[in-house]
């Protein structure tokens, strides 16, 4: 399936306000005719099914191969990792469902982990989609069942009960509908400011929010705040003859200097020179000022995450030229979205931007550093994005959270999502799409453990392919 092209979408956009609201209402009811609520539901691999293995070895071959077994290993923890890892075969899986035909701007890797706390520019803590690495135009239903299967998965490795796991997943699929019929009431500058802030403790969610009973969801936010660039000061750098160093904790970290070895140093500050003007090109003149008062003392190589590890991540420190106070910017890979291949290309002809402009679209509030560039390091253009290391970013640890902890973050992503998608796409469309009825939580329920049940099987193949050596991993790292 072929989803809308960026032109046909800006079009689509300037449709929607021409049209009334009873307009967009009935296309979204028209939509249910066409494609009803039962076709979400369960999930069958179809005949002519791609073998995700095969998926994720094309992907490796785009990545740094002397990281991909760490990749692999990474993934093959546990059910749970193993589906952090596979946005790309779920993209191939969802692409053979059907869907509504109302496009948004996806998250396209809108797993349960990827959403979290972080600090505002106006220092508060908020919670928001976290990771938009896959992010691209898309059709709704696809972040949707996403985070559903994420839950569903979550909660088995957590051994919770099938009725337990049930109503989680119900749960945040119903908060999704339930805050998309809301927005899809208000005014579009009320969309736009809506968010959950962690200052006000929540008030959405602070009925659910009991320290006793979400211990794990109290300690990512009671913790977010320690996560900042000085805390990643401590943590990663070291003094060395009177000059500060990032830790070589290799094949984790590696300093820039191992990369250059043997070239002129005026080659490599020359380098460095011009990766900042690009940087910083696309940054707003008053950020640019305020970067121009740090100076440059370290980078590193480091990998990252389970999706991401393979792809060109950096970190560099920066030190201001008042105080020294430390400022960490994480430089990413970005590659083509994982859902271009099922929808269309990207508009933007560096991932890097895609990342961030689709970032900015769907964020509340959004990292101010955040900028992209296109750089060969090896000879190889590749693209990038710039974002803060840590800045107050914090997200809740799957292992050992409790029903209730889960049941909450659920209900927090899903009402987080729906706020993403309303900003971007038809929210009235959509909301009319979903209805009062809880017939499409249950479908997408239904569909969650189905697709659990997929995962287990994909991991199952992926555990055999790294037993015959079809596939070399890297564990314990």
């Amino acid at each position: 399936m072929k989803v809308e092209t960026e032109i046909a979408r800006a079009r689509s956009s300037r449709e929607i306000r021409q049209q009334s609201v009873s307009e967009r209402a009935q296309r979204g009811k028209a939509a249910r005719v066409q494609v009803p609520f039962a076709d979400h539901a369960g999930w069958s691999p179809p005949s002519q099914r791609v073998e995700p293995l095969t998926l994720l070895e094309e992907q490796a071959t785009s990545r740094l191969p002397e990281l991909v077994p760490i990749r692999y290993g990474r993934m093959s923890v546990s059910p749970f990792s193993y589906f952090r890892g596979a946005a790309l075969p779920m993209a191939a899986d969802l692409a053979s469902t059907p869907v509504s035909d109302i496009s948004v701007q996806l998250c396209g890797d809108a797993h349960m982990s990827n959403f979290g706390v972080f600090g505002s520019p106006e220092r508060h803590l908020v919670f928001d989609v976290n990771d938009f690495d896959e992010t691209a135009p898309g059709p709704w239903e696809w972040d949707v069942k996403r985070l559903a299967a994420s839950l569903e998965i979550a909660g088995r490795e957590n051994d919770y009960s099938q009725k337990t796991r049930t109503q989680i997943v119900r749960q945040a699929v119903r908060s999704y509908r339930e805050t998309m019929r809301e927005l899809a009431s208000v005014p579009m500058m009320s969309v736009w400011y809506a968010h959950l802030d962690v200052e006000e403790i929540l008030p959405r969610f602070s009925a659910l929010l009991d320290p006793k009973k979400t211990p794990n969801v109290w300690k990512a936010i009671n913790k977010a705040r320690a996560h900042d660039s000085h805390q990643a000061f401590d943590k990663l750098c070291f003094e060395q003859d009177g000059e500060t160093k990032i830790v070589h904790d290799p094949p984790l970290i590696v300093p820039v200097e191992y990369f250059i070895a043997g070239i002129e140093s005026g080659l490599a500050e020359e380098a460095l020179d011009q990766i900042m003007r690009q940087y910083s090109a696309t940054l707003e003149p008053d950020l640019r000022h305020l970067l121009a008062q740090h100076e440059y003392v370290h980078m590193a190589r480091k990998v990252v995450g389970v999706g991401s590890v393979g792809t060109d991540a950096w970190i560099a420190l920066f030190v201001s030229l008042e105080d020294d106070s430390p400022l960490f910017l994480q430089v990413k890979e970005a590659q083509a979205s994982v859902l271009e291949r099922f929808t269309t290309a990207s508009a933007f002809s560096n991932h890097g931007e895609r990342v961030v402009r689709g970032q900015r679209l769907m964020q509340a509030a959004s990292d101010i550093f955040l900028g992209w560039l296109t750089f060969a390091w090896d000879g190889t253009a590749r693209d990038y994005y710039f974002r803060q290391l840590r800045d107050w970013k914090g997200s809740v640890d799957v292992d050992g959270m409790t029903p209730a902890g889960m049941d909450v973050w659920g209900r927090m992503c899903g009402w987080t999502l729906a706020r993403a998608h309303a900003r971007t796409g038809d929210r009235v469309a959509v909301a009319s799409y979903l209805g009062k009825s809880e017939r499409f939580d249950n479908a997408v329920t239904e569909f969650a453990a189905s697709y659990a049940d997929q995962n287990q099987r994909d991991y199952d193949a992926l555990l055999a392919a790294i037993a015959s050596g079809r596939v070399v991993a890297n564990t314990g790292i």
